[in-house]
């Protein structure tokens, strides 16, 4: 990219998309479009699996098992989305086969995506979006995955397994000592203690890093002076990535890293320790950019380095409540007559929108931001207040499309709060908010 050369990036959050959403001609969804079309790339993540249903379904889903017709791929594309991050906890709803014929779905349209592939390396490599305002790298990766869903690597005589590009973490639980020594007890009175000691000496197991951590139930807990919870990233993996972040910085102009990550600090609007960290590591590894989703609302915004890091960008689309078809295993885990229709399914579960997503008005309301960038280099973010429509039909709600009215302030408001708390101050001008370098 030369100094007088300029790119625009819009950014999406999760698109849980299972019906049309460009085909709406109101003046909010047209305004929103034409904002993502006129952008050199727009950002998404695609948290379905476009597989016409193909494969079988797991047993751990992550939530609802999220199939939807392969046409859904390009209706993302006609709402101007042409960058997509496919690595999330819903990646292998249907199992090995679904994910395969995610691939195949998006290779034959020729779309730029990242995040899973037929084994371990394929899922960590970027994927490269070359526009005439210049080239954009992606690397994509999730942390909240059911166990077997991450890719692995192949050897000289076996493959490896498909899968997604894995960010794992590690959790430590700070508790007083004295209650590491009854968790002790407890172990040592079940035989569990003695259990992990026999597989640690047949090499089944091993024992913690940190010879200080008492392990119970899989649990890491460490003495402390008051009850916390600390993550940090996992070393294997957080290093693999930032190889491939080095080799993006040498084939693209742009690079950018996708996570999707439920897990939080606080509240769900505070991101966990570990996700700082990676984010941090990836900007200082040369990313331009760290783009957040997975919590279906919105985090705030933080500026590291010059570098903006975008902690959940939310709903994009949330339309998984008009899944066309649900496995048997859901109507089990959410202990629903089997009979009941999958619209039936949701409107028990939701309890007539009085639980779960129609409940809270958060995730409902998200932003596009749009970077503009000069001559490579930031030089301010345009924020765009969009509304999914939660008071809508069932049918009409989930889509997206610019916000207006009070809703406007709402979701602005919430944002600039949620920006301020990571040191990142909003100008509010007309109905956005604005970041200037």
């Amino acid at each position: 990219m030369n100094e007088q050369s300029t790119m625009r990036v819009a950014l999406t959050g999760d698109s849980l998309i299972t019906r049309r959403i460009a085909v709406y001609e109101d003046q909010p969804t047209r305004d929103l479009m034409t904002r993502l079309r006129d952008s050199d790339v727009a950002f998404g993540n695609l948290e379905v699996v476009p597989n016409d249903f193909k494969g079988y379904p797991v047993e751990e889903s992550g939530g609802a098992h999220l199939g939807a017709h392969s046409w859904v791929v390009d209706e993302m594309t006609a709402a101007g989305i042409n960058l997509m991050a496919t690595a999330n906890n819903h990646s292998l709803n249907y199992s090995i086969e679904g994910l395969l014929t995610t691939i195949e779905t998006l290779r034959s349209r020729g779309i730029a995506f990242a995040g899973i592939g037929r084994n371990l390396a394929e899922a960590r490599m970027p994927a490269y979006l070359d526009t005439s305002a210049g080239s954009v790298a992606l690397i994509a990766c999730a942390s909240t995955f059911a166990k077997g869903h991450q890719a692995s690597e192949q050897r000289p005589d076996l493959p490896g397994r498909p899968g997604l590009n894995p960010l794992r973490f590690n959790t430590t639980y700070r508790i007083p000592q004295e209650q590491i020594d009854w968790l002790r007890t407890v172990a040592v009175g079940l035989g569990l203690e003695q259990r992990r000691l026999e597989a640690i000496s047949m090499g089944s197991r091993f024992p913690p890093d940190n010879p200080a951590v008492f392990p119970f139930l899989d649990t890491s807990f460490l003495a402390g002076d008051k009850p916390a919870t600390e993550t940090t990233p996992n070393t294997k993996d957080i290093d693999a990535i930032a190889t491939w972040v080095r080799e993006a910085r040498m084939r693209a102009d742009l690079t950018m890293v996708s996570l999707h990550a439920h897990e939080q600090g606080a509240t769900r609007e505070d991101p966990a320790e570990f996700i700082v960290a990676f984010a941090h590591r990836m900007i200082d590894e040369g990313a331009d950019m760290v783009v957040g989703h997975g919590p279906h609302m919105l985090r705030g915004i933080e500026v590291y380095k010059g570098k903006p890091i975008f902690y959940s960008l939310g709903n994009f689309v949330g339309q998984n409540e008009l899944t066309h078809q649900l496995p048997s295993d859901y109507y089990e885990t959410t202990r629903i007559d089997p009979g009941a229709t999958p619209g039936e399914l949701f409107r028990i579960r939701s309890q007539n929108d009085r639980r779960g997503f129609p409940s809270d008005k958060r995730y409902w309301q998200t932003v596009v931001p749009i970077c503009h960038y000069s001559g490579g280099q930031l030089a301010e973010i345009e924020i765009l207040p969009v509304s999914l429509g939660l008071g809508d039909a069932h049918h009409l709600r989930g889509r997206p499309k610019l916000a207006r009215g009070a809703e406007t302030d709402e979701i602005l408001t919430r944002l600039e709060l949620l920006s301020a708390a990571m040191g990142t101050r909003l100008r509010r001008e007309d109905n956005t908010l604005r970041f200037t370098v």
